[in-house]
């Protein structure tokens, strides 16, 4: 039998993968597909965001592609993607794809018009 007592004990300890236990870890931005508002979908039982996306594998375009930390000017270059290699994009905002080459990165933005179309 389930009594009053028993429910507020169970209320109060923390429960799940985002129970509200003390800070999370802190994950590197280009080694993880995380980023504040998105996250690659095979991280939705570790990390917390507001939404999770589905890779679309896309190739890259012959000449290779720069993978840069962002989209703004100074932004630095992470690696050069070679021809043929496959690019994960979970997101694609003002001509850039943010994505990554594997769930364990490196991640970064790369320009749309270097990635094969579907």
């Amino acid at each position: 039998m389930t009594t009053e007592t028993d429910i507020e004990t169970d209320a109060t300890l923390p429960q799940g993968p985002f129970a509200l236990a003390g800070p999370a870890p802190k994950a590197d931005p280009r080694a993880l597909p995380l980023r504040g508002d998105l996250a690659h979908i095979a991280l939705a039982g570790s990390y917390f965001v507001p939404h999770y996306a589905v890779p679309q594998p896309r190739a890259v375009m012959p000449g290779g592609a720069p993978l840069m930390t962002g989209t703004g000017e100074g932004e630095s270059e992470i690696v050069t993607l070679m021809e043929g290699d496959s690019f994960e994009v979970l997101d694609v905002t003002g001509g850039w794809a943010w994505g990554c080459l594997s769930l364990h990165g490196p991640v970064g933005y790369v320009r749309v018009d270097r990635l094969e179309t579907p």
